[in-house]
């Protein structure tokens, strides 16, 4: 018996050592950048490093506004993200409700193809993308960033998984009422795919506000651009004002770790539900 719980604790102590191990590996590159946004130019770039600054230069956070139209690239980022997220939340939805609950012809075949989307690297369609941007006279607009991202395989796959695990009795319960089929996805099927749309939600809207090869591509003009781009600006070819860009990179994370921390529980519960399903 004692041995057995002596085998217990060092599982349970390894297990938390690990775990200590991995949040000191996450968190040190963030608290990097806050230290780096507190430094003088000469402190950032001295060797060796120098960890905490001398004085605390306040003055970075001021200097990124005279630098940059900030909260004009802050504005179009939160439009990109909130009409990516909602339309990848509808569309997505839309489509994995079809391919679970639909009888069509070719339907497997249309799903696989679909799939097949994720198996290629994402640079071979910017391209063909670019051109299709081109044709419809959208460059430096904010739709050609917005409208290539509002639908994904990867959210189709993911609540396709949800839909299928739901009960067919709800479904044909609701036909029995009279439902249509986008009456049973809308009023029925949606409400009960709560978990499946947090969890993509969730992953769409990290990968909307991050996002920086695709806006670059589209948009050269200030009025247009997004945070990620707009920052990146501040890396020069021979000199890079490393306090003042980590300045600005806290900055625009900063929405999202205040949203990580209101929406934790919700957060926390979409990835679990994502991982179990």
């Amino acid at each position: 018996m004692e041995r057995t719980r002596q085998l217990v604790t060092s599982k349970t102590f390894l297990i938390h050592f690990v775990l200590i191990l991995g949040s000191v590996a996450m968190v040190t590159p963030f608290l990097w950048m806050i230290l780096t946004s507190l430094k003088t130019y000469a402190e950032s770039i001295h060797v060796p490093p120098i960890i905490f600054p001398k004085d605390l230069q306040w003055g970075n956070y001021i200097e990124i506004f005279g630098l940059l139209p900030f909260f004009k690239f802050m504005f179009n980022t939160v439009i990109v993200t909130v009409v990516r997220t909602a339309g990848q939340l509808f569309l997505c939805s839309l489509a994995a409700y079809a391919f679970a609950r639909i009888e069509f012809p070719g339907r497997n075949i249309l799903f696989l193809l679909a799939l097949s989307v994720l198996m290629v690297p994402g640079q071979v369609f910017l391209l063909p993308q670019y051109m299709i941007m081109v044709k419809l006279g959208w460059l430096n607009t904010l739709q050609a960033v917005i409208v290539p991202g509002m639908f994904s395989a990867f959210g189709t796959f993911l609540l396709r998984q949800f839909f299928m695990g739901l009960p067919k009795e709800l479904e044909e319960a609701a036909r029995l009422d009279g439902c249509n089929h986008f009456q049973i996805y809308w009023k029925v099927m949606l409400p009960l795919a709560k978990p499946g749309l947090i969890a993509l939600g969730i992953f769409t809207t990290l990968w909307s506000w991050n996002e920086l090869m695709w806006p670059m591509i589209v948009n050269s003009s200030p009025g247009s651009m997004t945070l990620s781009v707009g920052l990146s600006s501040l890396q020069g070819q021979y000199l890079t004002n490393y306090p003042i860009l980590m300045a600005g990179s806290f900055l625009a994370i900063l929405p999202m770790l205040v949203l990580f921390i209101i929406l934790q529980k919700q957060f926390i519960e979409g990835i679990a539900v994502t991982g179990g399903k």
